[in-house]
């Protein structure tokens, strides 16, 4: 049985999608799985391009109007990944919060499932929240991303949903950015991951690529990839003398324990 995975994040331009595509790539293409990725920004949807689907057929807003058509009707195949993407231009009727029910079938066929969440707090923003097992928060360590993320961890526990972990996308090496610890402290939730802001994630979208396929030796992908290690129960390779010493990083500490509860609630399920 497929697990359901949504990032979350309440302000753009934080990297959400960027990471969707990327995570998604990983998990196919180094960890072997099967992986669907599914656009559930409904209003302004462009997981496509970032994963060179550019003219879609049928797409998540056919599955989400039409009552009998299921997701496999909307799957685009493309590096290694089904992907389900959005149509910016669909004006008939759809109803977001099909998607639970829509997903049902599809779990029985995948290892993973990954959903690009809207930004905005809204009908579609639950539409992911209730289709999914666990939830990613996506931010960037500035003040105005951290309210934004205050605001959606409280919806979600308010709503019962789990937050797994945060991701710190856009890291730079300054002192005029949150620290781990104070993110932590204020939200009450682990950071699993510090992906540093780097220039060639601007170029893998020109390409239409996702980073870990377009530069898997950056420090982008090797952070994305020990996450994914995590999703999927296996320890990080680390250098004998990190592991001899146990020099380990808050973000490492936190995907040995999220490697623990996250694998071993796939099979609880």
């Amino acid at each position: 049985m497929g697990k359901v995975i949504s990032l979350v994040s309440l302000k753009g331009g934080v990297g959400k999608t960027t990471l969707s595509a990327s995570l998604a790539a990983e998990l196919a293409n180094h960890y072997g799985k099967k992986v669907l990725l599914i656009d559930g920004n409904y209003s302004a949807p462009n997981l496509g391009l970032h994963m060179d689907i550019i003219s879609p057929g049928n797409t998540v807003h056919d599955v989400l109007s039409v009552s009998n058509m299921g997701l496999q009707g909307a799957v685009h195949e493309k590096y290694g990944v089904d992907t389900v993407p959005g149509n910016f231009m669909f004006e008939r009727e759809y109803s977001p919060l099909k998607l639970r029910q829509k997903l049902t079938h599809a779990r029985k066929s995948y290892d993973f499932i990954i959903i690009d969440s809207s930004p905005s707090l809204n009908e579609e923003l639950m539409s992911a929240m209730f289709a999914s097992d666990s939830l990613f928060i996506v931010s960037t360590p500035d003040y105005p991303s951290l309210s934004c993320s205050m605001k959606i961890a409280r919806v979600a526990r308010q709503r019962g949903r789990n937050v797994s972990g945060i991701i710190m996308n856009r890291v730079l090496d300054t002192k005029y950015q949150i620290t781990l610890e104070e993110i932590q402290e204020t939200l009450g939730i682990p950071v699993v991951a510090m992906i540093n802001e780097e220039k060639k994630v601007a170029r893998s979208l020109y390409e239409r690529k996702p980073m870990p396929l377009h530069n898997k030796r950056g420090q982008f992908s090797r952070e994305v990839r020990r996450l994914c290690a995590s999703l999927t129960g296996l320890k990080e390779k680390r250098s004998f003398f990190r592991e001899f010493f146990g020099r380990f990083s808050k973000e490492e500490v936190n995907r040995e324990v999220l490697r623990e509860n996250f694998y071993n609630s796939i099979f609880e399920n």
